[in-house]
């Protein structure tokens, strides 16, 4: 084994540095599910700025430096606080927010969100299944972008006001009746955060043999 590490150990160093790199400095997660639709889809390889909120430690969640504050309508992956699973869904809410949601339609500090109807399309639910999404424009400040509800499917679609403690962050998926996010797993705390997603790198139509989906190769988030 020694001789083995002598003889290859610029491949060693390599792969050390790499380690490193993707642990504290920048990384890209894969979409393997829906629950961030119409934004995000299955197949979608996503960059994540590792440095856009903290500098920690390699391979741990210890922080040593604020580097950046998580904003509201920020796209993050971060390591669920029910079972530890990367995920990957947008800030709702920020520390000091209160925020509440009745019938799918939120309100931050006591002023209801903005919800503009974009109409009605078909969306795939599973492999075998295709079910009708509405889909509206979402806004509230300077946070715009599209979500949609899934009418025939239940969710949790109302919450009571909760003011989010410091160094704590909803989440919510924008296919909001098919994510599962702080509504059934709770807060988010900063320390579990990974980094903000910014741009998807490439992208294939799992549903179609792996299709490239050239028109959203290197297509910026928000």
């Amino acid at each position: 084994m020694k001789r083995w590490l002598l003889d290859n150990r610029r491949f060693v160093v390599f792969l050390l540095l790499f380690s490193v790199f993707r642990t504290a400095v920048a990384d890209w997660n894969p979409i393997p599910s829906g629950s961030m639709r119409p934004t995000l889809l299955e197949g979608d390889v996503v960059f994540v700025n590792r440095l856009a909120f903290d500098l920690k430690v390699p391979l741990t969640d210890v922080i040593v430096a604020h580097l950046g504050t998580p904003q509201r309508g920020d796209i993050v992956t971060f390591s669920s606080p029910k079972g530890g699973t990367r995920l990957i869904k947008r800030i709702a809410a920020v520390p000091g927010d209160t925020v509440e949601m009745r019938d799918n339609r939120l309100t931050i500090n006591g002023e209801a969100v903005e919800y503009a109807p974009l109409g009605e399309v078909s969306e795939p639910l599973g492999a075998h299944r295709v079910v009708p999404a509405e889909r509206a424009r979402e806004s509230f400040g300077a946070s715009t972008h599209t979500i949609q509800w899934l009418p025939q499917i239940a969710s949790r679609s109302s919450f009571d006001p909760l003011v989010i403690p410091p160094d704590q962050y909803l989440m919510l998926g924008d296919n909001r009746d098919n994510s599962e996010d702080s509504r059934y797993f709770g807060l988010v705390s900063r320390e579990l955060l990974i980094g903000r997603a910014e741009r998807i790198l490439v992208s294939a139509d799992i549903m179609d043999h792996w299709q490239p989906r050239l028109d959203r190769f290197g297509s910026s988030l928000h």
